[in-house]
C-alpha cells in the first residue's frame, strides 16, 4: 500500500510520532555533544572553587592549585569509570593555562584571562564559518548525527538550521564578552570571578536550546554510516551474484565443449 492509499488518520498519527523521535534524537546528540549536566558541573566547579578560596582568603597560589588539583580529579574520576575524556581533558587545560597565566603575571583576574579570550575565538568562529557557508555547530554536530558534512550539499534545510544554530551561538558568545570584558578592566578579581560563574551555564543552556529548537525542526540527517553500509553490501552482493553466474556458465559450457570434441 502506499502512502496516498493509506487513511488519512494514520498521517496525522505517524506526523507526531517521527517529531517526537526526530526530538529525541536531537536530544541524545546534544547531550552527548556538549557533555550534558555533568560536563556543566566540570566546567563550573573550577572556577567556582578558585573564586571562592580568593574571595576568603586572597591567596592567588591556593585558590590556582586548588581549581587545578579538582580539574585533575574529575579526570581521574572519569578514567575510574572508563567515561569519555574529552570534556574533562578540555577542563584541566582550561585551569592549567588560567593557573600558568595568573602565575607568570602576578595578577589573579588573569587566571579568567585565557577562557575569556578563547570564548571570544569561539563566538568569531561561529559567525566566520556560518557566513563562509560551513556552520561550525555543523561541523561539531554531523559526526554525532553519523551525517557528517552531507548536510553541506544534501540537506539544505538542515544546513539552513546549523546556520541559525550558529548564529545563536555566536551573538550569544559574543553578548557574554561584552560583559566580562569591560568587567577584566574595572570590576576586582572576585567580583569578575562571581559573575563569570554567574554567566557559565544560562548563555550555554540557552544556545543548546535555541539549537534544540531550529534541528528539532529541521529535516532528518542523512545517515552516510548507514549508506556507506547499505553500498558495501549491495558491492558484495553484486559481485557473488557475477560470481555464481560465472560459475554457473563455466558448469554449463565444460559438457558443451565435450560434445563438439566428440562429434568432431
Amino acid at each position: 500500500m502506499t502512502s496516498l492509499d493509506k487513511p488519512t488518520e494514520d498521517t496525522g498519527q505517524t506526523e507526531p510520532e517521527e517529531t517526537r523521535d526526530a526530538r529525541a534524537v536531537t536530544e541524545a546528540a546534544l547531550f552527548e555533544a556538549f557533555g550534558g549536566v555533568r560536563g556543566m558541573v566540570e566546567t563550573v566547579l573550577p572556577g567556582l572553587l578558585f573564586v571562592t578560596i580568593f574571595t576568603i582568603n586572597k591567596d592567588l597560589h591556593i585558590a590556582a592549585i586548588a581549581a587545578l588539583a579538582v580539574s585533575l580529579l574529575l579526570v581521574v574520576v572519569r578514567l575510574v569509570r572508563k567515561d569519555t575524556m574529552k570534556h574533562a581533558f578540555s577542563g584541566v587545560f582550561g585551569v592549567a593555562f588560567g593557573v600558568v597565566f595568573a602565575m607568570f603575571t602576578g595578577n589573579a583576574k588573569d587566571f579568567y584571562l585565557p577562557g575569556m579570550l578563547y570564548t571570544l575565538g569561539l563566538a568569531l568562529a561561529y559567525i566566520v564559518t556560518t557566513l563562509a557557508g560551513v556552520p561550525l555547530i555543523g561541523l561539531i554536530l554531523g559526526p554525532v548525527f553519523k551525517e557528517n558534512l552531507s548536510w553541506r550539499t544534501r540537506n539544505p534545510g538542515r544546513k539552513k538550521a546549523y546556520a541559525k544554530a550558529s548564529w545563536a551561538w555566536g551573538l550569544i558568545l559574543l553578548a557574554k564578552c561584552a560583559i566580562l570584558f569591560p568587567l577584566y578592566w574595572w570590576a576586582d578579581t572576585a567580583q569578575l570571578g562571581w559573575v563569570l560563574v554567574i554567566l557559565k551555564i544560562p548563555p550555554f543552556l540557552l544556545a543548546v536550546w535555541l539549537t534544540w529548537v531550529f534541528l528539532a525542526k529541521a529535516p532528518a540527517p542523512i545517515d552516510v554510516f548507514a549508506e556507506m553500509e547499505a553500498a558495501e553490501k549491495a558491492e558484495k552482493a553484486e559481485k557473488a551474484e557475477r560470481e555464481r553466474k560465472a560459475a554457473a556458465a563455466a558448469e554449463s559450457g565444460e559438457p558443451t565443449a565435450g560434445r563438439h570434441r566428440r562429434g568432431a
